[in-house]
């Protein structure tokens, strides 16, 4: 009876029994029993991952030295965010962040001076953004606002004052012509949100033929200042002599004057030069240049 019914069961219902069966069977079911908790388990963490980036990316730091500027669906917010902590939908809007500590900004630069001679300056120049500007110079300027302004107004002001000066002239008024690039840089920088807080011409370079022909100058002028010092001590010399011989024939007039008035001091005048000692021989006739004729008593 069994043989019969195993001989009306249809060969593809055995394999199909035999296939479940196999180890083959047994390891394909599982696997897709397992896809399917996998497929459950990625859909239940992916919406917790995708949370997890967004609270990530929704808030951000403003560090010490900057200031943030948000961004709302393209459109600057007025207002500049100070240091700390901020929370923005990170979908529609972002924070970017400017730097207003002081910068230093170094240059070499050539321009010409009034007298057409080519100089080669070295200026170093500190600045920082208005704190309180930021967001205006994002939204007018763009973040990379030191490269349009800070190049630019240098190199224009530099040309502007070295412009005004002879160059041998700017070599001794070095000070006055920083001190002018200072004001005008404040001032332009000024109007467009950047506060300057020093400019110095570090130093000023010549061709070799002017530096030479300046030193040849100043040789020469300190050669004529000497010799006119020496022509001057000359002078004084000369005059102090005219003023000793007008102060010695003075003298000798007065003394003159008074001789001729007074006789006894003519005798007083040749004691005061007489050495105590009379003569060894007398020519006959002559009488001594003193009266030594003794008083009667």
């Amino acid at each position: 009876m069994d043989d019969d019914n195993n001989s009306k069961v249809s060969p593809w219902k055995k394999a199909v029994s035999s296939y479940k069966n196999s180890e083959d069977y047994q390891s394909t079911s599982f696997n897709i029993r397992g896809n399917k908790m996998n497929t459950k388990l990625l859909f239940v963490l992916l919406p917790v991952a995708v949370v997890i980036i967004f609270l990530l990316n929704s808030f951000t730091i403003v560090e010490t030295g900057h200031r943030g500027v948000k961004v709302v669906l393209g459109k600057v917010q007025p207002e500049s965010l100070e240091e700390g902590l901020y929370f923005y939908n990170p979908i529609i809007s972002t924070i970017k962040k400017m730097d207003v500590r002081v910068q230093k900004y170094d240059i070499e630069t050539s321009t010409y001076t009034k007298d057409v001679q080519q100089a080669k300056m070295h200026i170093v120049m500190n600045y920082n953004l208005e704190k309180t500007k930021a967001h205006e110079m994002l939204e007018n300027v763009g973040s990379d606002w030191e490269e349009k302004l800070i190049p630019q107004a240098v190199n224009g002001t530099v040309k502007a004052v070295i412009g005004k000066w002879d160059a041998v002239d700017l070599i001794g008024n070095r000070s006055k012509a920083q001190e002018e690039i200072q004001t005008m840089l404040t001032e332009a920088l000024g109007n467009r949100d950047v506060h300057v807080t020093r400019v110095e011409i570090a130093n000023i370079d010549y061709t070799p033929e002017f530096e030479k022909a300046v030193e040849s100058k100043v040789v020469a002028i300190q050669t004529a200042e000497q010799e006119k010092n020496k022509t001057v001590q000359i002078q004084e010399q000369a005059k102090q002599r005219v003023m000793s011989a007008k102060a010695e024939a003075e003298s000798m007039s007065i003394r003159a004057q008074a001789l001729s008035q007074n006789k006894g001091l003519v005798e007083y005048e040749a004691v005061q030069k007489w050495d105590g000692k009379l003569p060894t021989y007398m020519l006959g006739g002559a009488t001594p240049f003193i009266n030594v004729t003794p008083t009667a008593k």
